[in-house]
């Protein structure tokens, strides 16, 4: 009769939350698989960031996550947060000697590639003695109960490719549903709908916004423009603004300005831009008016790009003049519209172009310590697959480190 092999802990997924919980349980002295379908681990980190990862940010106020965070509760993630933190990261990076850099707004990034920082990982993997099985897909699993005592909590039989494994711990690892040509899937949601673990609404997050044809016909020639605004959705206490660049493309907005606020964005809400957020817009056009005589879209490109100023003049025939025979009520409106420039978006480029998937794994069935499902004994959720999504910047990575070192050092070793 076939011994089916046994792992102290299962992890499936070999994305940036996999690999690291695995390299840490690892070095803890647990035995540890670690399964993925694709034969390359870590795409999402491969193409991060220009293709050098940004691993974390500076900024992160563990203490307060729903600055940076986005979920039904993001006050869930303060605990994983708050015990491994960007500085813990940034040592282990600095230990695998990796030069790196800030870019902006406490974002770092890997001077020359993101392959050192999944290089890495495999290297802590290795130091873990971590078996990974990969491409290797997952047929099926169940879940044995324990009949013997209260102190063994049953394990999970897991049908692979590479033949059946049992655990006592299975981690799930394996992401959302953004970027499906990296081999991205929905196998962690299914897997949750078969215990009964509920799920909070998907929907892509950090992705670009589209209009409708005709509506963005006037704009789409800016395709390829890119300027600093200040955006801003919602009212009151939903209200939220960045300042960052935004992108014109041919079919809607994009840029880290637009991803960041498509997190908030509810469907058939508006949007306010900003489009020269450091000018006295009404100021600097009166004075146009005092001193010259140029054409007012002359006049507004020493505020916004000429391409800008150009395709806005086009919008009024009281814009398309010489501004010192423009009306001070036609300038009072060009100020007004540049800096709240209103508009609703039609939809999204969806999951292909998201760089995360908003929802996921309710946080009110996990353990905030240990990640561990509270109905359902062995069984550990981590990174995106959770309903925690942080702002673009390194917040996401930070989530998939810090949840990942909290499971792997809750996972116990057989026969405890």
């Amino acid at each position: 009769m076939q011994t089916i092999p046994f792992f102290d802990a299962v992890i499936i997924g070999a994305g940036a939350a996999g690999l690291f919980c695995a390299g840490q349980a690892g070095q803890r002295g647990l035995k540890v698989l670690l399964i993925d379908h694709s034969e390359k681990v870590a795409e999402k980190i491969r193409i991060s960031g220009g293709g050098r990862c940004n691993f974390t940010n500076r900024d992160l106020d563990p203490a307060a996550p729903h600055k940076h965070f986005v979920g039904q509760n993001p006050q869930f993630c303060r605990s994983a947060l708050s015990r491994y933190t960007p500085a813990d990261f940034i040592a282990l990076v600095q230990k695998h000697g990796i030069p790196f850099h800030e870019k902006h707004k406490g974002q770092l990034f890997a001077d020359r590639s993101a392959e050192d920082i999944i290089a890495m990982l495999l290297a802590e993997c290795e130091a873990g003695g971590v078996t990974r099985w990969q491409p290797c897909s997952v047929k099926k699993i169940d879940f044995l109960a324990s009949s013997a005592s209260e102190s063994c909590r049953g394990s999970y039989q897991i049908d692979t490719d590479h033949g059946p494994v049992s655990t006592g711990a299975l981690v799930i690892a394996t992401g959302g549903l953004s970027i499906p040509k990296i081999g991205a899937t929905d196998f962690g949601y299914r897997l949750a709908q078969q215990f009964n673990i509920p799920l909070i609404e998907r929907k892509p997050g950090l992705v670009p916004l589209t209009f409708d044809g005709a509506g963005w016909a006037p704009y789409a020639q800016l395709a390829g423009l890119a300027l600093p605004v200040q955006i801003i959705t919602g009212v009151k206490k939903n209200r939220m603004a960045f300042d960052e660049d935004l992108l014109f493309t041919h079919r809607g907005l994009s840029g880290p300005a637009v991803l960041q606020i498509s997190s908030y964005w509810q469907d058939g809400t508006p949007l306010a831009i900003n489009l020269a957020p450091t000018a006295d817009l009404p100021a600097a056009l009166a004075q146009g008016k005092a001193r010259s005589r140029k054409l007012i879209a002359n006049e507004l490109a020493t505020l916004v790009p000429s391409r800008l100023a150009d395709a806005w003049a086009q919008r009024e025939a009281d814009w398309q003049r010489p501004i010192n025979e423009a009306s001070d009520k036609a300038l009072a409106r060009l100020a007004e519209q540049l800096a709240r420039w209103e508009l609703t978006p039609t939809g999204t480029e969806g999951y292909k172009k998201a760089e995360v998937t908003l929802g996921g794994v309710d946080t009110r069935v996990l353990s905030q310590q240990t990640m561990e499902c509270k109905t359902q004994p062995g069984l550990y959720f981590i990174g995106e697959v959770v309903d925690v999504t942080g702002w673009l910047g390194g917040y996401n990575f930070q989530w998939a480190w810090a949840s990942a070192h909290a499971c792997a050092q809750a996972l116990p070793m057989e026969g405890q």
